[in-house]
């Protein structure tokens, strides 16, 4: 049994922190089941991708702990961090992954509020008279 790995990855303001096992396919987000903790069916979709991806959904389990940002945030940050554990683990994951585009972390981020606006972009109402 080697020793498990752990990685790391972020969304926005969301950092999940991942430690991937062999096992049987348990993956806990915060102390609770993934399908729990997300609600939402994409968000589940989401977490699972890196292993469907390589066809190895009951092969690992996951710990994770995520922090900061939303609820979408945080499952997009854990899909980069199981990709990049996956990595790790056995490197010929690698091609499948990055084909599949889930290597990259998602560098938007919100724009910051301008002077003289509202928002980043909204004018405030402009009034003729």
């Amino acid at each position: 049994m080697e020793k498990q790995k752990n990685t790391i990855g972020r969304r926005k303001e969301a950092v999940a922190r991942v430690y991937i096992n062999k096992g049987t396919g348990n993956i806990t987000v915060n102390d609770k089941d993934y399908k729990n903790y997300f609600s939402l069916i994409y968000l589940q979709n989401q977490v699972e991708l890196p292993f469907k991806t390589i066809e190895a959904l009951d092969k690992f389990d996951v710990k994770v702990n995520a922090q900061g940002g939303g609820i979408k945030g945080q499952a997009e940050a854990i899909k980069l961090g199981i990709a990049r554990a996956l990595c790790e683990v056995n490197i010929e994951f690698r091609p499948a992954l990055k084909a599949a585009g889930l290597l990259k972390r998602d560098p938007r981020g919100v724009e910051r509020k301008k002077p003289g606006k509202a928002k980043a972009r909204r004018s405030f109402q402009f009034s003729k008279r």
